[in-house]
């Protein structure tokens, strides 16, 4: 490898905090015992809250790059599972988080927090999943295994103009699902039509729910909201159906009733793709590789260069962003 490479750094000084790209040298990345040459992350929620000041303290140890999510080649590695030219992929595990993540040009990591990409999947085209493609296909599984076939009915995807949301609905209608998709966004109504969805729901039609327990619409959730959304689909799902939660974008609160868990047997599972462990994500994504073809990726996918990452980082935490931004660390 060049003894130079750039990265997106972000760091504070004078109690002002700022990214920047930067030259740096393989000394300069942090402990692990593979190096991976870095062709393209992605941009997630988490990503764009680093980047704005970092909300949340999503970045625990500064200076560092962001970047939760990256796909590229074995540079190096003393784990005999990988060779020199291996693609892989790496999403969670707290990269971009606690280890400095995928903005840069080469990252240092533990081994075990590596996948091998699916022949099925491009390395461009495994960042258009990204964490958010993972989660959603990790929700739909655990519905799946819950017994909810598409027979039984509807599937609701909540958020479903966000990453998790758009991937969801995509992999429902490729299993044969009918999917009901719920958006605050009306003008992505036919956009979400394309990826697969039947019908179309406003976000405050599902918000002006009031009663305990509403008439039974849904076999089971792809929820992405938390909060009242959440608590308001639990509302309205069939006897013996399944709701999964992955995210928390309309609140950290779930106040309910029992109603739906001892009158209609619904069960609740939560879904974490953080920390998953290795075998459920290589069964995931040789899943998401067999079910979405390159067309259907390109479809969602807008590539940019890490020079240009500053206003979609913005527009992600507005609800601007339509399907998922890949980012290539290395065009300038």
């Amino acid at each position: 490898m060049s003894n130079t490479f750039k990265a997106l750094i972000a760091k504070v000084e004078s109690d002002e905090f700022t990214t920047d790209i930067t030259d740096l040298q393989q000394n300069d990345l942090p402990t692990g015992d593979t190096l991976v040459k870095v062709e393209y992350s992605s941009l997630n929620y988490k990503d764009g809250m680093a980047l704005n000041g970092n909300m949340g303290r999503i970045l625990r140890s500064l200076p560092m790059s962001p970047g939760i999510d990256l796909a590229g080649t074995i540079e190096s590695s003393t784990n005999s599972k990988f060779q020199t030219g291996d693609e892989v992929i790496l999403t969670g595990w707290g990269v971009g988080e606690t280890h400095s993540g995928g903005y840069s040009q080469y990252v240092r990591v533990n081994s075990e927090w590596l996948v091998h990409k699916p022949d099925s999947i491009s390395i461009k085209h495994s960042m258009s999943v990204g964490t958010a493609g993972l989660t959603a296909m990790l929700s739909i599984i655990a519905i799946q295994e819950a017994g909810i076939d598409p027979s039984r009915g509807e599937i609701i995807v909540t958020g479903a103009s966000g990453g998790v949301g758009n991937i969801s609905v995509l992999l429902l209608n490729k299993l044969g699902y009918t999917v009901t998709a719920v958006t605050g966004r009306s003008e992505l109504g036919h956009y979400l039509e394309t990826l697969g969805a039947s019908k179309i729901i406003d976000r405050d039609d599902i918000l002006s729910m009031t009663r305990p327990l509403n008439s039974s619409q849904w076999a089971g959730a792809v929820d992405t909201t938390g909060g009242k959304i959440l608590a308001n689909i639990l509302t309205g799902i069939h006897y013996d159906g399944t709701v999964t939660c992955c995210g928390n974008a309309a609140g950290n609160s779930l106040e309910t009733t029992v109603l739906p868990f001892i009158l209609r047997k619904v069960s609740l599972i939560g879904i974490d793709s953080v920390m998953c462990p290795i075998d459920q994500r290589i069964s995931a994504w040789e899943k998401i590789g067999t079910l979405i073809g390159p067309d259907a990726f390109d479809a969602i996918t807008n590539v940019i260069p890490l020079t240009e990452i500053d206003q979609p980082a913005k527009d992600i935490l507005e609800g601007k962003i339509r399907g998922r931004t890949v980012i290539n660390v290395n065009a300038f």
